[in-house]
């Protein structure tokens, strides 16, 4: 009796999410990858697939959740995760262009050796039959991917498909047991996709478990066992490519075409109901106010037109000054018959006094008073 033994999980990441201050960029996203799996990741732009891959590889410390790599809940440190047997490349190609391609190879090495700082400057012998391994394993490399005959040539010399094939030899140089490709086939031609295809097929053969982002997806679903797809930064479905291929969620996801239980839908509607709360709350504060607390109004301001309003304000003008002289005449004619009527009075009262008294002292002062008398009056006259 055969017994099938059952593949044992290489990466299991489990409800993974990252959120950048409001934003959440990853939701709770569970993935598994077998040993000598292959399992695509697609989803349109901006779904979170490469913020995905930094939360795994270490660029990323995940808000929530946690990634385990054999069993082993994996550092927050990229140095520490390649060394832990997980290596990717990157959706735009990072190769040290004024190094050569056998150099690039070799930089993916430094995990795997054990040599420090004072063996490097002393060049013992461990130092340099370190390096004669590190060198046979590279060339080995580059045999593999098809690039042994350039291992000399500048790096940032070779066709664009030759750079993507060196990144992904300088990724295996680590000796990695699952291996993360960002598109790989981003920028190729059919040709040069096709040939990426078979060395990816060729890796798998070599017992290197490969999680894929792609999206072309007649390369994605003729390559992987496995497919998810992540929209919105959450998994929408998972399953074989036949199975991917006819869920209409993914086929409107992609085409943008709103669907019940979209992910996204719930922020969406707390959205819209915190805009219409808003909208309520400042149509009641523009409420008008009652009628008795309405402030007396000028002609000028009741004046609709601009130029009924200064023609308004200037006839105010013209009247005041009108009335103003008139005012002033009129209180200087009262002022004058006042003084006239108490020059009269004392005029009378003195007349007796200048009867009774003698010839000889008082008589000369009753001219004086007429005289005062009239000069009162004609100031008064003349005012």
């Amino acid at each position: 009796m055969t017994t099938t033994t059952a593949p044992s999980p290489v990466l299991e990441a489990t409800g993974v999410t990252m959120r950048f201050g409001g934003l959440t960029a990853v939701h709770s996203v569970d993935l598994t990858v077998n040993s000598g799996e292959i399992v695509g990741l697609i989803g349109p732009n901006g779904a979170g697939k490469t913020t995905f891959f930094n939360c795994l590889t270490g660029l990323y410390v995940p808000t929530e959740g946690k990634v385990a790599y054999k069993g082993k809940i994996l550092p927050p440190k990229p140095h520490l995760v390649t060394s832990a047997g997980i290596a990717r490349t990157f959706q735009n190609i990072r190769l040290f262009a004024n190094m050569t391609v056998l150099e690039n190879v070799l930089v993916g090495r430094h995990t795997r050796t054990k040599e420090g700082l004072w063996s490097a400057l002393l060049r013992g012998p461990g130092f340099r039959k370190a390096e004669a391994t590190s060198r046979e394993r590279a060339m080995e490399l580059l045999e593999f991917i098809g690039l042994d005959h350039k291992a000399d040539h500048l790096s940032r010399n070779l066709p664009y498909g030759e750079q993507r094939k060196l990144e992904i030899a300088r990724a295996m140089a680590s000796e990695p047991g699952l291996l993360l490709l960002d598109e790989p086939t981003a920028g190729m031609n059919p040709q040069e996709t096709r040939a990426t295809e078979e060395l990816v097929f060729a890796i798998r053969d070599r017992g290197i478990a490969v999680l894929v982002i792609e999206h072309d997806m007649r390369f994605i679903f003729n390559l992987s066992d496995r497919v998810a797809c992540l929209v919105q930064g959450e998994k929408l479905v998972e399953g074989t490519s036949e199975v991917v291929q006819g869920d209409e969620r993914v086929i409107a996801a992609y085409l943008g075409t709103p669907f019940e239980g979209a992910p996204g839908q719930e922020e969406l509607a707390e959205v819209e109901a915190a805009e219409a709360a808003g909208a309520a709350g400042a149509a009641a504060t523009a409420e008008p106010e009652p009628e008795d607390a309405v402030p007396a109004v000028t002609d000028a301001e009741n004046a609709t037109d601009p130029a009924e309003a200064t023609a308004t304000e200037e006839a105010g003008t013209t009247t005041e000054a009108e009335e103003a002289p008139e005012a002033a005449a009129t209180e200087e004619a009262a002022e004058a018959e006042e003084t006239e009527e108490a020059a009269e009075a004392e005029g009378t009262s003195d007349a007796p006094e200048a009867a009774d008294a003698p010839e000889d002292s008082e008589a000369p002062e009753a001219p004086a008073a007429s005289d005062a008398t009239s000069s009162t009056s004609k100031e008064g006259n003349a005012q």
